[in-house]
């Protein structure tokens, strides 16, 4: 069998008929339907986690609008046959996705919502047909659809739908909300005091969920899926048998990501075994609840460039998914003492700190635990052992590919807003020609950044490349002159003037001396300085670092 991938592929059937390949994850509806009591679940999941693939696969196997025996063939959830029989295409569905519900203001972000109704009821024009519809009911679909419904109307349009599908069919609706927390989300970074953007739409949504999932006769249970647990109080409020599973809780958890023996698998099908332990490094990681599983979207998206290069190069395919709001509000906090704590983590250790898995949107940026909490619920952070429970969690960064997201967003803002002072003073001591306070007021920025990669060298030509460069400085690095490559060459055309830069990392305090004597033999004997005409000032300078520590000597 020819092994193919659908990359971005979030409906069932299409990806079922298409004959691409599936991780079968068909199980959870047996255990959701037969093993839990819950009238509405919501499961939330970091983007790109497999939520709307998981929607649809509900829809296509309930929907008693669809004959989904062919696309479940072979399936684990065709093991259960009585459940099967029982549930199969034999009740009506009624389908949302809040995705896209998002704009600059309330009246915007409200359009895209009863446009999105208005799809629905597109989907469903039929109800208007039929004779057993309540007549102000089809008023009310008609003005839904053509998106001219008032608010109110709006508010229970759910509830709506789902009594005339009652009508219809005499059976009560399985409810399904995909990305259910969108508009809030959005919402919150567009609030301000002229524009009360979150309340309205917090009003909104909540007028939608509770008329659909409180105390409805016509609702058999609801399945939503979004990235945080909003507060119960917030929008779920009354809802009986409510029950939420978050990446903190073992429930349910293996269905949401890949397992290492679900990839093994994989790679066996695409002939691809040799590229485990690379896949691994970059996409695996992730602890949720008891469960240890890769992000399943960079699987895919890197066994479809397996599938077209054998030696394709593992990326980034993560970054660009989900915006990296968070973790740059985190860094400009300036109340927030958390620059240790990032350092702890990019080099690969682990913080502990207090979580909550049930917040609200308007007080996510209140506290420090808050916004652990929510890098933790958006994936950038997993738990670091399976075995814990409680509010108290340790944190560390699941694998390479989250790793660079930090280094490229975290310590990019750090570096950008290093103390101008600090960077002033440096860059004056060097011109100078000062040693003693270049050494320090290096050391000094050192302090108020981020160090990674555990003091690798090149950390620190690329905090001293970045430092120049905020100053507005032009930098070259690593280009040829000379004999050689000088890590770092600055040029001050409109003063004439040059200053070269030789880095070394010591490997401890004692050896800071030597190994800035070491650059600056390496600029002279490899002349470095020769050739630069009309230049009438040259700065050759080796640094030495260990860990916070920096050295300068310059040649003279």
């Amino acid at each position: 069998m020819i092994f193919r991938v659908g990359v971005g592929e979030s409906d069932f059937a299409t990806l079922r008929r298409s004959g691409k390949y599936y991780v079968d994850k068909t199980a959870i509806m047996y255990e959701l339907v037969e093993e839990t009591e819950n009238k509405v679940t919501l499961f939330t999941r970091p983007r790109r986690f497999g939520k709307t693939l998981m929607m649809s696969m509900l829809s296509n196997f309930f929907s008693i609008r669809k004959d989904s025996r062919e696309i479940f063939e072979g399936l684990k959830v065709t093991a259960y046959k009585e459940f099967c029989e029982k549930w199969m295409n034999q009740s009506p569905v009624l389908f949302l996705s809040y995705k896209d519900v998002e704009a600059e203001t309330f009246e915007g972000a409200y359009k895209m919502l009863k446009t999105k109704l208005a799809d629905v009821c597109k989907e469903l024009d039929f109800l208007l047909e039929e004779d057993t519809v309540n007549s102000a009911d089809r008023d009310i679909f008609r003005n839904l659809m053509f998106k001219t419904a008032e608010e109110d109307d709006v508010k229970n349009s759910l509830k709506i739908i789902m009594r005339m599908l009652y009508a219809v069919y005499g059976r009560k609706t399985i409810l399904l909300i995909d990305e259910y927390d969108v508009p809030l989300a959005r919402a919150s970074e567009k609030n301000t005091v002229e524009n009360a953007y979150y309340p309205a739409m917090l009003d909104v949504i909540k007028g939608m969920m509770g008329t659909a999932l409180k105390d409805n006769e016509f609702l058999e249970f609801s399945v939503i899926t979004g990235c945080l647990r909003i507060a119960k109080e917030s929008i779920f409020t009354g809802t009986n048998n409510f029950a939420s599973y978050s990446v903190l809780d073992a429930d349910f958890s293996e269905y949401f990501g890949f397992s290492e023996e679900e990839v093994e698998k994989m790679l066996l099908a695409a002939d691809r075994q040799d590229k485990a332990d690379l896949i691994k490094e970059w996409y695996d990681g992730y602890i949720f609840g008891d469960s240890f599983l890769y992000c399943p979207w960079d699987v895919m998206n890197y066994m479809s460039a397996l599938k077209k290069r054998e030696n394709a190069k593992p990326k980034n395919y993560w970054k660009n998914t989900s915006h990296n709001g968070i973790l740059l509000t985190f860094v400009k906090r300036t109340d927030f003492k958390v620059r240790g704590k990032f350092e702890i983590l990019m080099n690969g250790g682990t913080i502990t700190q207090t979580i909550s898995d049930e917040l609200t949107y308007d007080t996510l940026h209140s506290s420090e635990d808050n916004l652990w909490s929510v890098i933790l619920m958006t994936g950038y952070l997993t738990k670091a052992d399976a075995g814990e429970e409680g509010e108290t969690v340790s944190l560390k960064i699941p694998n390479r590919e989250i790793a660079s997201i930090f280094k490229d967003t975290v310590v990019k803002l750090f570096q950008d807003t290093m103390d101008d002072n600090c960077r002033k003073d440096m860059m004056e001591a060097l011109w100078r020609g000062d040693e003693r306070e270049a050494s320090e007021a290096i050391s000094d920025l050192l302090w108020k950044t981020i160090s990674y990669n555990d003091y690798h060298e090149d950390y620190y030509h690329a905090f001293l490349a970045g430092a120049f460069v905020g100053l507005g400085y032009e930098v070259e690095s690593n280009k040829e002159k000379g004999l050689g490559r000088p890590d770092i060459f600055l040029r001050d055309d409109d003063n004439r003037r040059v200053i070269i830069i030789e880095t070394k990392r010591s490997k401890k305090e004692d050896d800071l001396d030597q190994d800035c004597d070491r650059a600056v033999d390496q600029i002279l004997s490899k002349k470095y300085a020769e050739g630069l005409y009309g230049y009438t000032q040259i700065f050759c300078y080796g640094i030495a670092f260990f860990q916070k520590q920096a050295r300068v000597k310059r040649l003279l």
